[in-house]
Parts: structure tokens; C-alpha cells; sequence
């Protein structure tokens, strides 16, 4: 699986930024309280583990960082960029 380029990090979906080593990409999600940020986890894993493609992230309260990469690449992979774009597809609202 191909690590992808400075090129195809452009184009990510929504507010996903890279790392600086281009490493991982990440975003930060805020929600009006914890039941919607816990409800937008159960959604993401459930989308995750279907895709077979799991994120790093943390939840304190209404916020929910994720943060993606695949691990055996070394870096952002298409797979990556797939959850990342699904994951936008139904995101409330950005932090």
C-alpha cells in the first residue's frame, strides 16, 4: 500500500489537516454535549470497523480529536483518506 503524497493530502475532505511529517491526518470535532460527541463515536466505530480501518482518538466531554494513519504503511494510506471522507460525510460540526 502506497503512502500518499503532499499532492494527495491536499485533498482531503472537510477540515482534516496533516501532520507535519505527513505521518497522520487530523481532526478536532466539537459537539453541544457529551451524548452528542458519545453518539458520534458509536457511529465512527461501528463505520471503522466495518471499513477495518480503526482511529486513534480521545474524548473529553464534547470533543472528540481523531486521528488517522496506517500504522504497517508508516503513513497516510487511500484507506486513510476513505474514513476520513466517511467520517465527514455525517460530522455535525467542526471544531
Amino acid at each position: 500500500m502506497k503512502t500518499l503524497t503532499e499532492s494527495d493530502l491536499q485533498t482531503l475532505p472537510g477540515h482534516w489537516k496533516a501532520a507535519p511529517d505527513h505521518k497522520s491526518i487530523h481532526q478536532s470535532f466539537k459537539f453541544k454535549s457529551f451524548a452528542e460527541a458519545f453518539s458520534f463515536m458509536t457511529h465512527v466505530a461501528l463505520l471503522a470497523d466495518k471499513m477495518d480501518h480503526h482511529p486513534n482518538w480521545s474524548n473529553v466531554y464534547n470533543k472528540v480529536d481523531i486521528t488517522l494513519t496506517t500504522h504497517d504503511s508508516g503513513g497516510v494510506t487511500q484507506k486513510d483518506i476513505d474514513l476520513a471522507s466517511a467520517i465527514t460525510e455525517f460530522a455535525w460540526v467542526p471544531a
